[in-house]
């Protein structure tokens, strides 16, 4: 059964990147121990409602923004705006509300050392920049993407109350601008040689050149998670006799397996798709991911 067209164009499928807020909360040692842990848990997720609901308000103004393109677009023109399921004025009044929406909630996470709003106004006000003008420059728009998830990792740490350790930032930062360069690369193929009638930036980039780029945004992910999982604050968190090593062969797996749906040309155009059942080997390696990371955390071994 089709989703009603707002919430289509609120792309909800989209709130699954919002995961990151929750990282902190599992990989930072999150909480205290024992009954503190709790504590924490509602101002998160009140973070997470705050992103999904702010990000879908730049959704819904850059889809009103780009309804010309978008229209000329062989998957985009199915959007409800494009489309011409939802007019431009209510999809504006939508975002506008989703936007007070999603800082309210932010309000009520708090936050410390740094609001949680205030890391909500940087996403927005970002993402309104790239909205209207860096997402047209070349480079700098993977690094606008890549900085979301950064700001989605702070939201989490300031909910729960500890700070960005130097291993999550890392490893957010070169994932992140992986799966960037891997939707750019996804885009050209789709588009070919009419990408530049939809994206005009797409004509700067060229195959090679984002290949290589992945493979060193991948390699450089491998690596600092791979240090991450021995170093010494990961042994405070997670106690001294953690298992975490273990999950490396599940990253690499991930990124690999993402590598050649995109090159392969059978996704990687949206990394939510793919995690939502677009690809069966890979959402079974980001379940067997999950578990054990969360029995290592949470279980004995």
């Amino acid at each position: 059964m089709s989703l009603p067209p707002l919430l289509r164009a609120m792309r909800p499928h989209q709130w699954v990147k919002n995961i990151f807020v929750l990282a902190a909360l599992v990989f930072a040692g999150g909480v205290a121990e024992g009954a503190g842990r709790e504590v924490h848990v509602i101002p998160v997720l009140l973070a997470v409602a705050a992103f999904c609901l702010g990000s879908s308000a730049i959704y819904l103004l850059n889809d009103v923004l780009d309804i010309e393109s978008d229209r000329a677009h062989p998957s985009k023109c199915k959007r409800p705006i494009a489309a011409g399921e939802l007019t431009v004025g209510f999809a504006l009044t939508a975002a506008a509300v989703s936007a007070s929406a999603a800082l309210l909630l932010a309000w009520m996470a708090k936050g410390d050392p740094v609001p949680v709003v205030g890391v909500l106004l940087a996403y927005l006000t970002l993402n309104l920049g790239y909205t209207l003008r860096l997402k047209h420059v070349v480079l700098l728009d993977v690094f606008c993407i890549a900085s979301g998830f950064l700001f989605r990792v702070q939201a989490g740490a300031s909910a729960v109350g500890v700070p960005v350790s130097h291993w999550l930032f890392l490893c957010t930062l070169f994932l992140s601008l992986f799966l960037a360069l891997c939707k750019r690369r996804a885009e050209m193929d789709l588009l070919g040689d009419d990408r530049g009638d939809h994206r005009a930036i797409l004509t700067q980039y060229t195959t090679g050149f984002l290949d290589q780029m992945v493979t060193l945004a991948a390699a450089c992910t491998i690596v600092s998670y791979t240090m991450y999982t021995v170093s010494d604050d990961t042994a405070h968190n997670f106690g001294a006799d953690h298992h975490l090593v273990i999950t490396v062969p599940f990253v690499v797996f991930g990124l690999a397996r993402y590598m050649l749906l995109v090159q392969t040309q059978r996704g990687g155009g949206s990394p939510t798709r793919v995690l939502l059942g677009g690809d069966l080997q890979f959402v079974l390696n980001a379940l067997a991911y999950g578990a054990v990371v969360l029995l290592d955390l949470y279980g004995s071994w």
